[in-house]
C-alpha cells in the first residue's frame, strides 16, 4: 500500500495553486526571451543561432539542478531545497541583466536554470507527498492547466518588454515573480516529506530508480517527448520569423496556439482519467505525437512550397499531445518510489531537460534555414520514445508478468 501524508481538502487547490506558479518558472524562463533572440543576437554581434545556444545551455543546466536538488529534497525537506533554488535563480537573473558578453550570458543563464532545476523539481514530489495513483495524476494535470498560462502568456510578456524596454527587462519580470513566489510559498506552503527511520543516500536512490524496468520505460517516453517539444521550442524562432516571414508580434500568437492546444488535450486527459490509468493514456499521447510528426515530415517531403498553416497545423497537434504524456508519465514513476518521489521527479525532469538541451542542439547545428532539422528531430524522438517505451515494457512483462504498465 503506498504511502502519502493527507492534506486537508480546502487546502489542496491553494496547494495546486501555488506548486503550479512555482512550476511556470520554468517555461517563463524558456519562452519569454524567445521574441528577443535577434535583438539579442544583434546586441552582442553574434548570429541567432549563438543565442539558440543558451537555452540548450539552460536546458542543460536545469537538468543538473533537478539532479542536484531532487535527493537533496528527499533528504532535507521541500522547503529548503526550494527557497536555496530560488535564491540562485534570483541572483543570477539579475546577473544576465547586467551582461555584457555572450559567455557571461550563458553563464548566468546556466546558473539561473541550476536554481530553478533545484525548485521546481519539488513541485512533482509534493504532489507525490500528499496523494497517489490517480489522484496524483489528477493533481498533477490540473497543475499543468493553471502553469500553461506561462507559456501561453510568456512570448506576449517578452515582446511587451521589448516594446516598453530593452530585452533586458524581460530577466527583470523573471527575478521579480521568483521573489514573489518565493515570498508566496515561504507563508503558504507546509512540508510534506514523508521522513523515513533509515537514510538513504543519494547514489542509492539513483539506483533504485534507474534499475527499476518500468520506471526506465516512463522515462524514455518523457524524454523524447521533452526532445520533439524542445527541437521545436529552439528552432521556432528562426522558423517562424525568418523562413515564413512571420513579425514579432505575430510570433506569440503561433506559438501560444500550441500551449491553447494543451490546455484542452489536458481537460480530456483530466476526464479520461476517470476511466483509464495513467499508463493508458501516456500511450495514447505518444501515438498522436508518432503521426503528427510522421505527417509533418511527409508532408515536408512531397511538397517544394511548405504552407505555414498546415506546419501549425501539426505542430499544433504533435505539442498538444505533450498534456497526455508529461503528467501520465510522471504520475506512473512517482507511484513507483513514495519514498524518493522528488528523486524520481529528478531523474524525469532532468532526463527530459538533457534530451531537450541535446535536440535543440541538434537542431541549432543543423540548422540551414529550412523545415527539415526541426520537423526531423521532432519525429525521430515521437519514433523513438514510443519505441523504446513499448520494448521495455514487453521485457517487463517477461521477466515480471504483474508489472504491466500500458494496458488500458
Amino acid at each position: 500500500m503506498t504511502e502519502h501524508r493527507p492534506i486537508a481538502t480546502h487546502n489542496v487547490a491553494q496547494l495546486i495553486l501555488l506548486l503550479a506558479g512555482l512550476t511556470a518558472i520554468a517555461p517563463l524562463a524558456i519562452d519569454a526571451y524567445l521574441p528577443a533572440m535577434p535583438l539579442m543576437a544583434s546586441s552582442f554581434a553574434v548570429s541567432i543561432h549563438s543565442i539558440e545556444l543558451s537555452l540548450s545551455l539552460f536546458l542543460a543546466g536545469f537538468a543538473v539542478g533537478q539532479l542536484t536538488g531532487g535527493p537533496l529534497s528527499d533528504h532535507f525537506g521541500r522547503r529548503r531545497i526550494i527557497f536555496i533554488g530560488l535564491s540562485l535563480f534570483c541572483f543570477a537573473s539579475l546577473g544576465i541583466v547586467f551582461s555584457q558578453t555572450l559567455h557571461g550570458l550563458w553563464f548566468w543563464r546556466i546558473v539561473q536554470a541550476i536554481g530553478g532545476g533545484m525548485a521546481i523539481v519539488n513541485s512533482s514530489a509534493v504532489i507525490r507527498d500528499i496523494s497517489s495513483g490517480r489522484d496524483s495524476a489528477r493533481y498533477l494535470a490540473h497543475m499543468a492547466i493553471i502553469m500553461m498560462i506561462a507559456p501561453l502568456s510568456a512570448p506576449l510578456i517578452g515582446v511587451l518588454c521589448l516594446y516598453f524596454a530593452g530585452w533586458q527587462s524581460i530577466f527583470i519580470v523573471l527575478f521579480v515573480y521568483a521573489l514573489l513566489i518565493a515570498l508566496l510559498l515561504y507563508r503558504l506552503l507546509p512540508e510534506t516529506r514523508i521522513k523515513t527511520e533509515q537514510s538513504i543516500s543519494a547514489l542509492r536512490r539513483y539506483i533504485e530508480i534507474l534499475s527499476h524496468r518500468k520506471a526506465l520505460a516512463y522515462l524514455a517516453a518523457q524524454s523524447f517527448a521533452y526532445g520533439g517539444l524542445f527541437s521545436f521550442i529552439t528552432a521556432s524562432p528562426s522558423v517562424y520569423m525568418i523562413y515564413f516571414g512571420v513579425s514579432a508580434s505575430v510570433y506569440p500568437l503561433l506559438f501560444g496556439i500550441n500551449v491553447l492546444m494543451m490546455i484542452v488535450i489536458n481537460r480530456i486527459n483530466v476526464r479520461l482519467l476517470r476511466f483509464y490509468d495513467p499508463p493508458c493514456l501516456l500511450r495514447l499521447g505518444q501515438l498522436l505525437q508518432v503521426s503528427a510528426g510522421s505527417l509533418m515530415l511527409l508532408y515536408i517531403i512531397f511538397s517544394t512550397q511548405p504552407d505555414l498553416i498546415v506546419i501549425v497545423g501539426g505542430v499544433m497537434l504533435f505539442i498538444g499531445a505533450q498534456a497526455f504524456i508529461v503528467s501520465n508519465a510522471v504520475a506512473s514513476t512517482v507511484e513507483l518510489f513514495p519514498r524518493s518521489s522528488a528523486t524520481a521527479t529528478a531523474v524525469l525532469g532532468s532526463a527530459g531537460f538533457l534530451s531537450g538541451a541535446a535536440s535543440g542542439l541538434v537542431v541549432t547545428s543543423f540548422g540551414d534555414g529550412s523545415l527539415w532539422p526541426m520537423i526531423t528531430v521532432m519525429s525521430v524522438c515521437a519514433i523513438s520514445g514510443f519505441t523504446l517505451k513499448t520494448l521495455i515494457l514487453r521485457s517487463c512483462r517477461h521477466h515480471t508478468p504483474d508489472s504491466s504498465g500500458d494496458s488500458p
